[in-house]
């Protein structure tokens, strides 16, 4: 919901202004869709989008003597919509720039119909990904995996910037959900691809969905690995469905990249893939990326073959369809990302990598960054190119520059 509140000098005719503001509203919203709050400011901050209309000039020790209560309400991003007419942009740089003094953020949304109209829908997918990451459980089952030596995490900094709680789940429950999930009945349906491991790895599946409602989860990562000495099975089935369901889960106990994974989901509606470089090429920009987790929904076909490393279990092969797709990585505490466009051109399979396998092609410099200064190993192909999208949550969400 995008609520428009409006500030406007007594020194105007207000039947003049109102007029030109139906006008105004009228080009930029010409379906509606919003709630006209007027100068009524009860309220501010309960929708998804706050926009205050600065409609006049002379405005400004309007909005100076209502801040105190607006920043009341939580709100620390002001959004200011401006018209071309009776020095609306005028008075709306003279309150941003005040912001800033006051060590806050805002925005003038000034320009054509067209232009405003996509910052405020840019706008509100950023402030409706916050609110679903907001109070969001992410579970680490087990710990991340022993080799992930970089891929740290701070707690509290992503409580503080996402709203994300992290909870502790021990191996143990999951294990013992497992032993529980015996007796239940598993159809693993027409499938001759590694038959025999399918209704262990619907097991897993059906485990980790009795440990998401349990603990209320609405996202998880598996330290994955441990599974293959004790259930002489593999977590990528059950993974990749999960994601294919909404669930954001990442193998090998991998926290920087499910919050990666999250906050692309959260933005963007799209599930995505995490991989690891295998090859890179820095004349090119080409680059092949491997995993054994894809989400069925990411792809147009797939089998099922083994886990790669362990050749046991079941990993997923699919075909990931060929386009644009950007590259997305968080560092765990929220401190760098890394974000870039590229083409998916190639799909191939070969023995010796992990089974869903795909290249991309990404500008040299790009590419350069895995060699020279990366996030992890892991990192998330989203489809689509949404850079733009991303960049504009990490700046004004997380507070930090991109590479």
């Amino acid at each position: 919901m995008i609520a428009i509140y409006t500030i406007t000098s007594g020194l105007h005719d207000e039947a003049a202004v109102r007029s030109l503001s139906d006008e105004f509203l009228g080009s930029i919203f010409p379906d509606g869709g919003y709630d006209f709050k007027g100068a009524d400011f009860t309220g501010f901050g309960s929708a998804t989008l706050n926009i205050i209309y600065v409609r006049t000039g002379g405005a400004e020790g309007i909005f100076e003597e209502l801040l105190p209560k607006l920043l009341e309400t939580g709100v620390s991003f002001f959004t200011l919509l401006t018209s071309g007419t009776s020095n609306s942009l005028a008075a709306s740089l003279e309150i941003l720039s005040y912001l800033k003094q006051k060590g806050l953020k805002g925005e003038v949304l000034h320009g054509s119909p067209e232009y405003i109209r996509g910052r405020i829908s840019n706008l509100e997918k950023i402030a409706k990904a916050r609110e679903n990451l907001y109070g969001t459980t992410l579970g680490v089952i087990g710990q991340p995996s022993d080799w992930l030596i970089s891929s740290i995490y701070d707690e509290g900094t992503i409580l503080q910037k996402l709203g994300v709680l992290v909870k502790d789940i021990p191996m143990e429950d999951l294990l013992d959900e497992f032993d529980r999930q015996k007796d239940r009945e598993v159809n693993p349906g027409p499938v001759p691809e590694v038959r025999e491991a399918l209704p262990g790895a619907i097991r897993i599946y059906n485990a980790l969905k009795v440990l998401v409602e349990d603990h209320d989860l609405g996202a998880l990562t598996l330290r994955c690995f441990d599974l293959l000495g004790t259930v002489h099975n593999t977590g990528c089935y059950a993974l990749a469905k999960l994601n294919s369901e909404g669930i954001p889960s990442s193998c090998e106990g991998d926290v920087p990249a499910l919050l990666s994974m999250m906050v692309a989901q959260a933005l963007t509606g799209r599930t995505g893939f995490q991989a690891n470089p295998a090859r890179i090429d820095l004349q090119t920009g080409e680059m092949l990326f491997a995993h054994c987790t894809i989400p069925f929904n990411m792809v147009d076909e797939f089998n099922y073959d083994t886990h790669f490393e362990s050749g046991i279990g079941v990993g997923i092969h699919g075909h990931f369809p060929e386009g644009p797709v950007t590259v997305f990585k968080l560092s765990g505490t929220l401190d760098r990302a890394f974000i870039a466009e590229g083409e998916l051109f190639r799909n191939q399979y070969e023995q010796n990598l992990c089974r869903t396998q795909v290249w991309l092609r990404m500008s040299p410099d790009d590419a350069r960054y895995f060699l020279t200064d990366p996030i992890g190993n892991h990192h998330i192909i989203i489809p689509g190119h949404c850079g733009d999208l991303l960049r504009e949550f990490v700046r004004g969400t997380l507070m930090v520059d991109y590479q």
